[in-house]
């Protein structure tokens, strides 16, 4: 079936963010008298804070979820986001696909304020024919939420016409529940054994790789 649309994750796909969002965690939860190896932090990375602080700590009630995910983003926000640049590549890439009249759409579990943020930074707002944030959904990735947002915003697509590209295995796993196909990146740092367990489609360096691919990767597929 001809793809006619890409559902494009954001941090660890479009921007190298994920070593941030590590850090920025593992500050928050020694704050709060929390402990984790920045590998257990890192292998959580790509969900909002709604579906990673439970993964974490199962134990925290409301009040304790709302106040990390409130640090969390306060502190990005303060000390890292301005210095997240976008990966080689990302904005040729979503050029290109935009080129091939295939609609570009950001399918991200970062808030809202990020998002905007990094339209900016990728000079990519005239590219994008819809974006859905973690403001956006119930519940963020691997839900199957931001992508079923997506979806909905995208007129006469169907999930067999669309393939979302991230780099992490909720990625995967929020894109299959929606019957739609993911390209996993290994920009994000996860093993291609995670990436595959997950059901990623393929797999690609980065966005540069599968830029210079892109003709012979799945996101050219005519009929």
């Amino acid at each position: 079936m001809t793809i006619k649309a890409i559902l494009f994750d954001i941090d660890g796909t479009l921007v190298d963010s994920n070593p941030q969002h590590v850090e920025t965690w593992d500050i928050v939860f020694r704050r709060d008298g929390l402990t984790f190896d920045r590998q257990t932090i890192h292998d959580q990375i790509g969900k909002g804070a709604d579906m990673l602080i439970p993964a974490l700590v199962p134990g925290a009630d409301e009040a304790q979820r709302d106040r990390l995910a409130a640090a969390h983003g306060a502190l990005f926000k303060e000390r890292y986001l301005d210095v997240v640049r976008p990966f080689h590549g990302a904005r040729d890439l979503l050029a290109t696909v935009h080129a091939a009249g295939q609609q570009v759409v950001l399918a991200s579990s970062a808030s809202k304020d990020e998002l905007d943020h990094y339209l900016d930074l990728l000079n990519a707002r005239d590219l994008f024919a819809a974006t859905t944030s973690a403001d956006d959904v119930e519940h963020t990735k691997p839900a199957p939420d931001i992508f079923a947002v997506a979806l909905t915003k995208l007129a006469s697509i169907e999930p067999a016409e669309a393939i979302a590209v991230g780099d992490t295995p909720y990625d995967v796993e929020a894109a299959k529940r929606c019957g739609v196909e993911t390209i996993a990146l290994r920009s994000g740092g996860f093993s291609d054994e995670q990436l595959r367990e997950a059901g990623a489609l393929c797999l690609y360096d980065d966005v540069a790789a599968l830029l210079a691919g892109y003709y012979q990767s799945p996101l050219a597929r005519r009929g």
